[in-house]
């Protein structure tokens, strides 16, 4: 598959042959197990306090023997506060009491991580990476045409662009600062940047409303497919290419 690159002015230079894993077989299924995946890293484990309404006087006295016994007195066989001179309080530490224990509270042990091998993340990867190489998904997500050549392939120069509004004149260049209006409107997600590890572009770019900007060696399948939604408009840098290109070699060796 090639792809025309484009310089920051917007004109294309030349056609460069894509990075095999933009062949891929698209399968929404595996992109959406890997987003569920990686959301999930982030959840952050709930649970209660150990001994959230336990914390009282109140205890169940049922022997007819026993001292301030509740058996004989007309009152709930319940675990009742202690107090003076044998009388009793409310009842407490049951869950239907005020302020009692929750029958069944979250529980920090729960396993809510995801995990999904890295063979088959992987495969969702380059799924995700076919998605963003199809005119047909990108412009389905996107709810509009695009004008330029899909995937987006940007000259390595721009990478140096330092400031967000020399940023803003290549997205104006390439006509996809609709998406960045769009963006501030909805808050829904603009294209994204990717880019070599250290690029100075990563930083002015995160500042566009809705972009995001991830290196090449850091890019996931959620940044691709946000929301489970495969076919995100994405610029490519020629030498983030050959980082996605050499992820892949070293996952296989």
């Amino acid at each position: 598959m090639k792809a025309t690159v484009y310089s920051v002015e917007g004109k294309a230079l030349k056609e460069i042959d894509l990075p095999s894993q933009f062949e891929a077989a698209v399968r929404d299924d595996l992109v959406k197990r890997a987003v569920l995946s990686e959301e999930s890293e982030g959840y952050q484990p709930k649970g209660s306090y150990r001994w959230a309404g336990l914390e009282t006087s109140a205890r169940y006295r049922g022997r007819k023997e026993d001292y301030a016994a509740v058996k004989n007195k007309g009152i709930p066989h319940l675990p009742h506060e202690v107090q003076p001179n044998g009388q009793f309080g409310k009842v407490k530490r049951v869950p239907h009491s005020m302020h009692g224990r929750r029958a069944h509270p979250p529980k920090v042990e729960k396993k809510i991580v995801e995990r999904i091998n890295k063979k088959e993340y992987m495969r969702a990867l380059e799924s995700a990476l076919a998605f963003a190489a199809s005119r047909e998904a990108v412009c389905a997500r996107a709810n509009t045409d695009i004008g330029a050549s899909i995937p987006i392939v940007m000259d390595d120069s721009f990478e140096a662009l330092a400031k967000t509004k020399d940023v803003s004149k290549v997205f104006s260049a390439l006509h996809l600062l609709k998406f960045v209006e769009k963006a501030k409107r909805t808050g829904t997600k603009a294209p994204l940047v990717v880019a070599s590890s250290g690029s100075s572009v990563l930083k002015a770019a995160k500042n566009l409303a809705g972009v995001d900007a991830v290196s090449a060696k850091n890019l996931k399948v959620k940044h691709l497919a946000p929301g489970t939604h495969a076919g995100r408009l994405t610029l490519f840098t020629v030498k983030a290419l050959g980082e996605i290109a050499g992820r892949f070699t070293e996952a296989e060796a």
